[in-house]
This record gives structure tokens, C-alpha cells and sequence, in this order.
């Protein structure tokens, strides 16, 4: 069996999925593109995923690696690609094509005029439609694919390499609770970052505490100064080990969020969350006072109420949230993605 992932950016979280498939006998081949400078990710491929650098192969190099390949599944990322595009017209009728996509059904003229031409160049040559959650699971059926041709899980963690993180430091933290929130993000306005940094500075200033503020990422933000509030800048996944153990509670803040694995993978850490209704995966991650609290996009003082109430539960409370937390991370796992690509090969 042959999976043929025609992709933009990959990620680790994909390459986990890969693996997975890799262990079900399945053979796996990946054409990408460059790595996105403003995260400058570095990979470590596993043994068997075969991987093709987009840049290296023209449309006609791609439709003589697929000939030679002849892949009974061809998953492709997005339709910003048009000569990915070429290769599915092309091989519809002797693969299962898949699209992938992860935007938001939001109604606007872009997404409409979208739909009214899916029939003409996505719906005809794609056999299904794989997306993250809900919000996703609209667009699929607003392009036409029918609810039985539509997929979810599409975006799934490292389950086990963040879970591992959680039984590390299940003793140290059911002993002393770190009492610091952490981001892990760019730095850009979508990502409400200054949204964090001003509710969190207000909260400070109202009523100072012992709680800190914990910022991973860069971006063309400058980082606010204040002496509760640190930044690491960019940090590549392998390192993330020490700052998940010494920090207690994720907050994703974005304006505009479609999915966000981030959140799948500090819930399978053990994190309680606090993040906007604007982030795609709180509909499966996020059940608000259960494992955390969500609070309307861009709405400061409604942040500066949910980071309060974080702040005054108790280390008992907070290790319920975190266990909950992974309990809802075990939803969606790299061996649960691969059975859902599996089952199209036996349709």
C-alpha cells in the first residue's frame, strides 16, 4: 500500500502520523515545500517516510514520480499548488484523492466564490475531503463534498511524545503547581499576543502575584518588558521538554486560530487551557471549566477574568483540569490519523 502526501509546510506532528502508517505496513512519500522562515522547524525523518523537495521536481518531474509510484491513495494539501492540482485531474480515476484543508467556513465572498467553483475543479477530481473539526466540516459541505466523503481528525499531535511529558511531571507538579502560564506562537497581531501581555500586566498591577508569564516564539511584535513576563524566542519541538515541565497553564489567545495543534498538544501534556473562541481546536479540546476556560477573541477584560480565576484554583483543581486535558487529547492519536487514511484503502 502507497500514500503519496502532496504538502505544503509539514510539521512534527505530521511526521508522527507518518509514522504510524509506516508501522501498519503502509509505504509513505511526502513532496513539500520549502521550510516557512518564520518557523524555521527542523526535521528529523523518520526511517521509511520518503520525502521530495517541491522545489527540486517541475509538474513533469511530479507525474513521472507518481507514475512510477502508482500510489492507491494521493492526499493533497490545499489547492494553493496548482501543478499538485494538475497531478490529481490526472490521477483521480486510478487514486483515491484526498483534499485537506483547515479554513473556516466564514461566508465571505472569497469562500463563496469558492464554492460556487468547487464543482468545476475540487469536487470533480477529489473523491473526499479531510478536515480538523466542526468549523472545517461546513466549508467541506459548502464545496459539495457529501458528509460521507468528508473526514475529520485531520490535525492530530505527537500523542505520545507530550503525554510522556505529562507522567514526567505528574509527582513534581501534584507537589508544587507551577504557578506560570505559557504561549508558544508567533508574534503577530492575529495571535492576540499583546492582548496576553496587557491583561496579564493589568492583573499584575491591580493585584501582583506570584504567577509569571512564559512567551516561546518571534514574530514582527516587538516583546514587551516586565519583569513577570519572559521571552524565549523560537524554540524548535525537541526542546520544548524543560519549559512544558516548569510551566503550568497554556494560553492561546488568537484573533484567528482555524485549527491549532498547539492546544491538542499541551492538553495531551497536561495542561489546562485558556484560549479565544476564534481557536478552531477548543471544539475538541477545550470544554470550558473542565479543562479550561474560553473567553470571546480580542475581549481583554474577559481574558484578565478567565487568567484570574486560573490563578485562584487550587493545586487539586488544577491537576483535575490537567487530567482532563488528557483525557480529551486521547480523541485524536498519529495511530488513530492513520486508521482513518487506512479505511479508504479498503472502500
Amino acid at each position: 500500500m502507497k500514500i503519496l502526501f502532496l504538502y505544503t509546510e509539514i510539521a512534527d506532528y505530521f511526521l508522527a502520523g507518518c509514522v504510524a502508517l509506516i508501522k501498519k505496513g503502509v509505504e509513505v512519500h511526502v513532496v513539500r515545500w520549502p521550510v516557512n522562515k518564520e518557523a524555521p522547524f527542523q526535521f528529523t525523518y523518520p526511517e521509511g517516510v520518503c520525502v521530495y523537495e517541491r522545489s527540486d521536481n517541475s509538474d513533469e518531474k511530479l507525474f513521472e514520480l507518481i507514475d512510477r509510484l502508482s500510489p492507491e491513495i494521493i492526499v493533497c494539501s490545499g489547492w494553493v499548488d496548482k501543478g499538485y492540482l494538475k497531478m490529481i485531474k490526472k490521477y483521480k480515476n486510478k487514486s483515491t484523492t484526498v483534499l485537506t484543508l483547515d479554513n473556516h467556513w466564514r461566508g465571505d465572498f472569497k469562500q463563496r466564490l469558492a464554492s460556487v467553483l468547487s464543482p468545476f475543479f475540487l469536487k470533480k477530481n477529489f473523491s473526499h475531503c479531510w478536515v480538523p473539526g466542526n468549523f472545517q466540516y461546513q466549508y467541506a459541505q459548502k464545496l459539495g463534498f457529501r458528509p460521507e466523503n468528508i473526514l475529520t481528525g485531520f490535525y492530530t499531535c505527537d500523542f505520545n511524545k507530550f503525554h510522556d511529558q505529562y507522567l514526567d511531571n505528574l509527582s513534581a507538579k501534584k507537589i508544587n503547581f507551577p504557578k506560570r502560564f505559557i504561549f508558544v506562537g508567533r508574534y503577530y497581531d492575529f495571535k492576540g499576543i499583546q492582548d496576553l501581555w496587557n491583561a496579564f500586566i493589568q492583573l499584575q498591577n491591580e493585584s501582583p502575584n506570584a504567577w509569571e508569564l512564559w512567551c516561546l516564539g518571534t514574530g514582527d511584535i516587538e516583546p514587551f518588558k516586565h519583569d513577570k513576563i519572559k521571552h524565549f524566542g523560537f524554540v524548535q519541538p525537541k526542546d520544548l521538554s524543560s519549559y512544558i515541565k516548569e510551566t503550568g497553564v497554556f494560553v492561546l489567545p488568537s484573533h484567528f486560530e482555524p485549527w491549532g495543534v498547539v492546544v491538542h498538544e499541551f492538553a495531551a501534556a497536561g495542561f489546562p487551557i485558556i484560549c479565544s473562541d476564534a481557536v478552531g481546536a477548543r471544539t475538541a479540546f477545550v470544554e470550558d471549566t473542565i479543562n479550561g476556560y474560553i473567553y470571546k477573541a480580542g475581549h481583554i477584560e474577559q481574558l484578565k477574568v478567565q487568567l484570574k480565576k486560573m490563578m485562584e484554583l487550587d493545586t487539586n483543581q488544577l491537576e483535575k483540569m490537567a487530567s482532563n486535558s488528557v483525557e480529551k487529547a486521547k480523541m485524536n492519536t498519529p495511530e488513530l490519523w492513520a486508521d482513518t487514511l487506512i479505511s479508504l484503502l479498503k472502500k
